[in-house]
């Protein structure tokens, strides 16, 4: 079982995967490409405008990234341990800063300001 993180654009375009990476990469954290719609992809590689499901890693552990309607959901495991927990939270963050987006949660919305404050 899965759990997920939704990020709405309000109509606006999914940032593009660089976009994401240069947020992460501007606090200081890594990422790498893992498949990009079910196919093996190199550490490096860049998907296509046209990506609909990433997974991506750092640290030992992977996330889901799926468009869905208006914005990205990222999903980790159910059972999630500290690393995928952190690249989760993470990559939620880096979407939302990167495409002007809001988190939506189960407590609610929050911004990329207010759900960053506490992510390591």
């Amino acid at each position: 079982m899965g759990m997920d993180l939704r990020v709405s654009f309000g109509g606006k375009a999914t940032p593009t995967w660089p976009a994401a990476v240069a947020a992460m990469q501007a606090r200081g954290w890594g990422v790498t490409m893992r498949m990009i719609d079910n196919e093996l992809a190199f550490p490096d590689e860049t998907p296509p405008e046209s990506w609909r499901e990433l997974r991506v890693g750092a640290d030992g552990a992977m996330v889901t990234v799926r468009r869905s309607g208006d914005g990205v959901a990222l999903v980790a495991w159910g059972n999630a341990d500290t690393a995928q927990r952190r690249l989760w939270h993470r990559l939620t963050w880096a979407f939302a800063t990167a495409g002007d987006g809001v988190i939506l949660t189960d407590s609610g919305e929050r911004t990329p300001a207010e759900f960053g404050e506490g992510i390591e």
